[in-house]
Parts: structure tokens; C-alpha cells; sequence
């Protein structure tokens, strides 16, 4: 039985996550109703985990304290949306721990964990059990992770309103479990043919309304640090200005992820930190409508062909829209290089 782990069993553990994720994520998406039913934490947690993934790949025999801070830095970069955050600030912490250490053993293993947890409570404006950071919390033992990840569905009203477990506490079992198999020379690959996981659980996304959503827009952006402005007045800022806030900060950058529905003055106030890496703004009511369309297989309703071809002339001005009529075009489209 392996006693403790180094800089390239973390590399291994990490990339088998990352393989984990990327294979359920679909699962992972068909759960997602909490914070905002937009069917989308598999997808972010599998590209937040897989920028470290790929880093790690490039990065040959690591140390552990190496292996740890490339992830941690990967992450943070790469993270999106609120669960993908969280993801990364688990692994920052992670980190943190591991800094200075060539191995590790299973009580270094599980403080390093809870160094994760506790780095994403504090930078998590409103934490709220039933969610990711309960089931990591709980995750010294992937049995007692599983047994967390049971209970999310009575810990959060909008969990047990939609009958299903957290998606992301549920992401984070399976990276857990992952990690584990390629300890035990197990690793998880991509199967050649793209295959994923079935989805044995799922949300009806039709149970929520578009009105439930209260903020529309996910804004999540990195600025770089250019100046000495206190983060944490950046926080309180946007605080006021939504909910879902997760901002986190290091020497070079500040990340933040918030639910919003005035982005523009979330923008404006972060340039007095300094200048955008990265923006990112999504519509989360047209996520949600899009998700419930998919439920229902809404197809739309497409007029038979009246011939096998037909041909649309884009005109500047009505003399070319002349020519073109008098050659027999189908359509005309008033434009031009503008």
C-alpha cells in the first residue's frame, strides 16, 4: 500500500481527474440546478481541471510542491463559472499546504485538503452547504465524500425541489475517485471514440422559470494587478452589485466570478485594479431556455424546399439589386462592405 506520494503521482492523479470530469460532464451538466439552473458545472469544472491537465503535461518530472503550484496556477487561470472557481481555489489551497514538502503522506494529504476547503469558504461571498464545499469539506475519506454527497439533496431547497445531489459535490467525488485509481495504477483515459457516461440522474430543468433566476448575466473576468487598491474593496463592491461572488487574488491577478444584471459597472469598477487578461459574459435565463428546449426536443418547424437551389445576392445600392434581380436571384440583401 502506497504510504505517500510525490511530484509525479500528483501530475498522474491530477490528469486522471481531469479525464474523470471530462467523461461525466454531461452527467455532471444534467444535474446542475443550483445557483442557476443553466445546466453548465460539468462543462466548467471539465475545462477548469483540464488547463491544469494540459500544463502538467508539458511539465516533466515535477517536484511536489511543483506539480501542485502548476495545477493551482492552471486552474485559477483557466476557471469557469462558479463551480470551476471553486475548483481551483480547492486546489490553491492544496497547494498552499504542499509548499515545501517533497512528499506526501496521508495526514499532510488530508490537512492539504482542508487547507483547500477552507481557502474556498473564505473567498465565497455566501457560502451554501449542499454544495461543493460541503462534500470537500467532508472528503479526508472518499466514503465519507460520497455519504456528504448524498445528503446535498436535503441540505439545499433547490436541490431537493429538483430531486438530485450537487452537481459540482458530485464532480468533485468523481475527481476524488480518480485521483485514487491512479494511485493504485488505474489511471482514467479518454476513450478513443469520445464516449461518456450515461446519465443516471438528472434535473427537470422545465421545474424552474426563467424568473427564478435572479441575476441574468454570469460575469467572470481576470484583471492584472497593477496597482496597490485593496481587493477586498473590489469585493464589497460587487457584493452590492449581485450574488454567486468568488473572487480570489495572488501578486499578479485578480479573479472574479459574479451573477449580475448590470456587468458593465462590474467591468468599469475592476479596471481601477488594473487591465483585463480575460472577460467572459453569459446570458443565464438563455442558458436555462436552451437547456429546457433540449429537454423537450423542440425542433424547429422547417418549410419544404420549393426548388434544389436558390441564390441570395448581397447588393450595395438599389442599381446592383437591379442587375442582380434581372439575372434571377431568389433574395436581395441590402448591404456591402459595411
Amino acid at each position: 500500500m502506497r504510504e505517500t506520494i510525490n511530484g509525479a503521482d500528483l501530475r498522474r492523479m491530477i490528469i486522471s481527474a481531469a479525464a474523470a470530469i471530462e467523461i461525466n460532464k454531461q452527467a455532471l451538466n444534467e444535474l446542475n440546478v443550483f445557483p442557476v439552473p443553466d445546466g453548465d458545472t460539468g462543462t466548467n469544472m471539465s475545462m477548469t481541471i483540464n488547463s491544469a491537465a494540459s500544463d502538467l503535461r508539458k511539465t516533466e518530472d515535477p517536484d511536489l510542491e511543483k506539480a501542485s503550484k502548476v495545477a493551482a496556477s492552471a486552474m485559477l487561470r483557466g476557471a469557469r463559472g462558479n463551480s470551476g472557481v471553486i475548483l481551483s481555489l480547492l486546489f490553491r489551497g492544496i497547494s498552499k499546504r504542499l509548499k515545501g514538502s517533497e512528499e506526501c503522506d496521508g495526514v499532510l494529504w488530508a490537512q492539504a485538503l482542508q487547507e483547500g476547503v477552507d481557502a474556498a469558504y473564505k473567498a465565497v461571498m455566501k457560502p451554501a452547504e449542499g454544495t461543493i464545499l460541503t462534500v470537500a469539506r467532508l472528503s479526508a475519506a472518499i466514503e465519507e465524500a460520497v455519504k456528504a454527497l448524498a445528503d446535498t439533496v436535503n441540505q439545499n431547497p433547490v436541490l431537493k425541489k429538483a430531486g438530485v445531489v450537487d452537481a459540482g459535490g458530485k464532480g468533485w467525488v468523481v475527481a476524488l475517485e480518480a485521483m485514487l485509481s491512479a494511485l493504485q495504477g488505474e489511471d482514467v483515459v479518454l476513450p478513443e471514440n469520445g464516449a461518456v457516461t450515461e446519465t443516471k440522474q438528472s434535473a427537470d430543468f422545465s421545474d424552474f422559470n426563467t424568473e427564478d433566476i435572479t441575476f441574468s448575466y454570469c460575469t467572470e473576468f481576470i484583471i492584472s494587478r497593477e496597482n496597490d487598491h485593496d481587493p477586498e474593496n473590489l469585493r464589497a463592491f460587487l457584493s452590492e452589485l449581485g450574488d454567486s461572488l468568488v473572487l480570489v487574488d495572488d501578486d499578479e491577478i485578480i479573479k472574479v466570478h459574479v451573477h449580475t444584471n448590470d456587468p458593465g459597472k462590474a467591468l468599469t469598477e475592476a479596471l481601477n485594479y488594473g487591465s483585463f487578461v480575460t472577460v467572459k459574459i453569459e446570458n443565464m435565463r438563455l442558458q436555462h431556455t436552451e437547456k429546457v428546449l433540449s429537454e423537450q426536443e423542440v425542433a424547429p418547424k422547417i418549410a419544404k424546399p420549393e426548388k434544389p437551389l436558390g441564390v441570395v445576392s448581397v447588393c450595395a445600392g438599389a442599381g446592383l439589386a437591379d442587375v442582380f434581380q434581372n439575372l434571377g436571384v431568389d433574395q436581395i440583401i441590402s448591404g456591402g462592405q459595411t
